[in-house]
């Protein structure tokens, strides 16, 4: 939602029917539009209190949420009304007005209780609204209303399985909870102590003095105001006069501020300069700043536990945000990767390294795009999807199995044959024994020079006879593809292929180019007479080196070449037997030639084979690298975070323990001490550098 949009009204967000809490798709909808950092604002208090015409106010509206003048409560459920925030153009106000509570008509505390806890886990600035002054009787309807925050650690959970030895504190709600705001409509004293005048916040923190005593009155006494001192780390009260006479207090929409009370307009307009300037964002743990989206998993989140029986859970909310995004966060950065290589490539690349070096700074770029869109990735899951991605994306189908179809080809006397190594690797790469082919490589790998002269001497075995190493393996363990585990490993291949096709298509074309009139004199007879066969090798010699002079071939260069030859060796080889220029001695020696010049170019594929990968092994060491730094420093600046609000959490408990000792409290003194302790406690635990291994 831009900053010069806002809503015409309010809409409901969670509709109170008969008692069940529903989620209104239309103010999703709305959440889901706002990309902006969100401030939340709710309100809440008993019917009839003036709520909705402070929450109008904020909105900078006469007319909004409804005013009810009548006995009975007119908001039902929660509210919504999404406005530009006025002092910050890069954040969206949202202001929640929720139904009143304690309505007789309702006739049920517990559905009160819900919309009580809904207003606190949703909002940043949390305004509790009531009528007259903090006396007994303000005191017993908290009793009944703030009962429900008393109950908060039942009601509310931060975490979903605390350890069995670890009893839940403030400190694990203090981080989450909203700042507290109380205000108190149609205010009647004057504030001042023992003669002195004294702010409304003061008349706040005395009304929360807790009395000394061990009897249920005391305690009925202290609870309301000891849950608030503990669980709400900032707090703030204002007052109100009354803006105008009872019987008018029904026309207050129609009101222009000049028949109003100016001490009323003052104090509203106090208000609305305090939520303005000092509410936040609403924030999660580890400092995540919720906007529209997170804000509407929240909702749904909340209101599905609640409505399933089940008791709210920050640590659950987060967990299934954290789902939502990271999936996000990956497609994210593969997008970025695709556009990126798709700008960056052009097929086919002269090496394997120029392609590893345009992945590389992709993919660097790509995790930085997953680390700033993640949060909450519980075991590095996300990332560890993210780069299995990298990994089969990478460059290359298979280069260890290529190379083992490579070296297992020459064994046997065969020309290396690409297709057959994508068909295979392809065959291993989607099954599950692919870290089996990979261990067998490494062993093949061990003895190449074996392989290589193994191939020399041995140039009419043929693999067919006992099949390629990979078939056999497939065969002995019963081996089928498997399923491609996700859409980037097809685009992987896919990429790859593309790459190696657009090679050999380029090499195809050449080759026909430049071999064109030498195949055209073949089939004039040119070289069918008496040496013929020596002419025949040295236009050969020179066409060869024409093709490789020319530029932007690929990887596939040198395979394509070959298997070329490779169909022209049974025309070469009739040409040399009849050409009569040459004894039975010379063409033994010519044929010997031939066969070492074919042994030593297939050893040198392999050689090159061997190469990319360890090019490509050292591409993924790199990869693995890179993956660790930037998760590192996540890991330390989430530390830091959290070490922050774990700071902020013992600052305001070592505050509240000065004051309950300055009281006279010492038994709750010795109670928040033990949470002191265990804050410190997972400080020193968290004081350790990250460090990944």
């Amino acid at each position: 939602m831009a900053s010069d949009i806002q809503m015409p009204g309010p809409v409901c967000l969670i509709e109170n029917t008969n008692t069940q809490l529903v989620v209104n798709p239309e103010a999703l909808k709305i959440l889901s539009a706002i990309t902006q950092p969100v401030v939340v604002v709710a309100i809440v208090g008993l019917y009839r209190t003036g709520k909705s015409y402070l929450m109008n106010k904020l909105a900078g509206q006469k007319k909004g949420f409804s005013l009810g003048s009548t006995v009975q409560s007119h908001t039902k459920g929660i509210w919504m009304w999404c406005v530009p925030h006025p002092k910050e153009a890069n954040y969206t106000l949202v202001l929640l007005d929720t139904e009143g509570l304690g309505d007789v008509e309702k006739g049920d505390n517990q559905n009160d209780s819900w919309i009580f806890a809904l207003a606190i886990l949703l909002s940043s600035t949390f305004v509790y609204n009531s009528m007259g002054t903090i006396n007994q009787q303000a005191m017993d309807q908290l009793h009944l209303l703030l009962s429900y925050v008393t109950e908060l650690t039942d009601k509310i959970r931060a975490k979903s399985s605390p350890d069995a030895n670890e009893v839940e504190d403030s400190a694990d709600f203090v981080s989450f909870f909203p700042d507290f705001v109380w205000t108190l409509r149609d205010f009647s004293l004057e504030l001042e102590v023992d003669g002195q005048p004294i702010s409304a916040d003061e008349y706040l923190q005395n009304s929360l003095k807790l009395k000394q005593g061990s009897s249920s009155k005391d305690n009925k006494f202290n609870l309301p105001r000891l849950c608030i001192r503990k669980f709400f780390p900032k707090k703030k009260c204002f007052i109100f006069d009354r803006p105008t006479h009872r019987k008018k207090l029904g026309q207050l929409e129609t009101m222009h501020d000049d028949e109003l009370d100016p001490e009323f307009i003052q104090q509203a307009a106090d208000f609305g300069s305090y939520i303005f300037t000092n509410s936040k964002v609403k924030t999660l743990s580890g400092g995540i700043l919720v906007n529209g989206p997170r804000l509407e998993t929240l909702v749904l989140t909340y209101v599905d536990t609640i409505s399933s029986g089940d008791l709210p859970c920050m640590e659950n909310a987060v967990l299934a945000l954290a789902q939502i995004e990271n999936s996000a966060a990956v497609q994210k950065a593969i997008a970025h990767y695709d556009q990126q290589m798709g700008e960056k490539v052009e097929l086919p690349t002269e090496t394997l390294q120029e392609l590893l070096d345009l992945h590389m700074a992709s993919e660097k770029e790509a995790i930085e795009v997953f680390m700033k869109n993640s949060f909450k990735d519980v075991d590095h899951l996300f990332q560890k999807e993210l780069a299995q991605k990298f990994l089969s994306k990478g460059v290359c189908v298979g280069l260890e199995n290529l190379v083992l179809t490579y070296a297992n080809a020459i064994s046997s006397g065969d020309l290396p044959c690409m297709e057959n190594a994508i068909l295979a690797s392809a065959h291993i790469e989607n099954s599950t024994a692919v870290q089996k082919a990979v261990a067998h490589y490494d062993q093949q790998m061990g003895s190449i020079n074996a392989n290589i002269n193994l191939a020399i001497s041995a140039m009419n075995f043929t693999s067919k006879e006992q099949g390629t190493s990979i078939e056999r393996q497939d065969q002995e363990e019963g081996c089928g593809p498997a399923e491609v585990p996700a859409q980037l490993e097809k685009r992987r291949d896919d990429f790859c292929k593309e790459n190696m096709k657009a090679s050999s298509d380029r090499c195809s074309a050449l080759l026909k180019d430049i071999f064109h009139s030498l195949e055209e004199e073949i089939k004039q007879g040119v070289y069918s007479q008496p040496g013929g066969y020596r002419l025949l090798m040295q236009t050969m010699n020179e066409l060869k080196k024409k093709y490789l002079q020319e530029p932007r071939k690929g990887i596939q260069s040198e395979e394509v070449l070959q298997t070329y030859l490779s169909s022209k060796e049974s025309v070469i080889d009739a040409i040399l037997q009849t050409d009569q220029s040459l004894t039975e001695k010379e063409k033994e020696i010519e044929v010997q030639r031939v066969k070492a010049e074919s042994a030593e170019a297939a050893a040198k594929m392999l050689e090159e084979m061997q190469k990319k990968n360890e090019q490509m092994m050292e591409e993924k060491e790199k990869s693995y690298q890179e993956h660790v730094k930037q998760l590192t420093e996540k890991m330390e600046q989430e530390r830091a975070q959290l070490m922050a609000e774990q700071e902020r959490a013992l600052a305001l408990k070592l505050k509240e323990q000065a004051l309950l000792l300055k009281e006279g409290f010492q038994n709750e003194s010795k109670q928040l001490q033990r949470e002191i302790e265990n804050l410190k406690n997972m400080k020193r635990r968290k004081k350790k550098k990250c460090i990944i291994s």
